[in-house]
């Protein structure tokens, strides 16, 4: 059974950083895109970024230059480096596997159970 779950959410304030990491377990996902999204209250599962087979890495625009996403084949892992956090960057943020498309949510066949990340002012 595949498992993906997510951890090093919390509560911080703005400017502070967090890591999130994912690992995945019940198959091998090197082969697999790798990405990160997120959802906040009343909105739509937003793409945050994602990490390919050969390890290019994608990035929304509200995110590049603050967040850094990698990955770990060996241990079957991503995580995803944010600094410079914001308010609007609240949000319970999903790890997910999957190929195709990188931002697009339906090319993901496999999601985590998310991890709230809360920035405070």
């Amino acid at each position: 059974q595949v498992q993906l779950v997510e951890s090093g959410g919390g509560l911080v304030q703005a400017g502070d950083s967090l890591r999130l990491s994912c690992a995945a377990s019940g198959r091998t996902f090197s082969r697999y895109t790798m990405g990160w999204f997120r959802q906040a209250p009343g909105k739509e599962r937003e793409f945050v970024a994602a990490i390919s087979t050969n390890y290019a890495a994608y990035y929304a625009g509200s995110v590049k230059g603050r967040f850094t996403i990698s990955r770990d084949k060996a241990k079957n892992a991503v995580y995803l480096q944010m600094n410079s956090l914001k308010n609007e960057d609240t949000a319970v943020y999903y790890c997910a596997v999957g190929g195709g498309s990188y931002n697009q949510k339906s090319s993901y066949d496999y999601w985590g159970q998310g991890t709230q990340v809360t920035v405070s002012s």
